[in-house]
């Protein structure tokens, strides 16, 4: 499933070079009705992660893209710029890169699961430590992937 809705591929379109000129990669664009107004949320995400000042950056950025191109029409509309959260599942290299040491659940094609800790990846795949083992996993094996909330994360081993 694609992060752009159908009727917002347009927008996201006109977003992706504004939002790259300051950094960002534009992750997901969701327009959905809300009674007589519609909300445009806008998913934004970078290296090191997004910062509140990126937030607003992004939104003046995005206001001015929308405002200069008319591209919401005449209907109100309600603009939300956030990050894009632990609660996406991992779909492109640069998440898995971005998420390196978390850990992460992945149900994999043949119906199995792992879980594991997020090591070393590149375009094509990447290793999980499973329980102390290594073990490479290509990005075609995985249907989803989540980063799983950890509230008692153990501390890194000291070398």
């Amino acid at each position: 499933m694609s992060p752009f809705s159908p009727d917002s591929s347009g927008v996201a379109d006109a977003l992706r070079d504004p939002l790259s000129d300051l950094g960002l990669d534009l992750e997901a664009v969701e327009l959905t009705p809300a009674g007589k107004r519609r909300v445009l949320r806008v998913a934004v995400d970078k290296d090191g992660g997004v910062t509140l000042d990126d937030i607003a950056e992004a939104t003046r950025a995005v206001s001015q893209q929308l405002d200069d191109g008319d591209l919401m029409g005449e209907q109100a509309y309600t603009l939300e710029v956030t990050s894009r959260g632990v609660d996406r599942p991992l779909t492109q290299p640069r998440h898995w890169r971005r998420n390196s040491d978390r850990l992460v659940r992945a149900d994999l094609r043949d119906g199995s699961q792992i879980t594991g800790r997020i090591g070393a990846s590149d375009d094509s795949g990447v290793v999980l430590d499973v329980s102390g083992a290594p073990r490479r996993v290509p990005f075609d094996a995985i249907a989803k992937a989540l980063v799983q909330i950890e509230f008692n994360r153990p501390a890194p081993e000291e070398v």
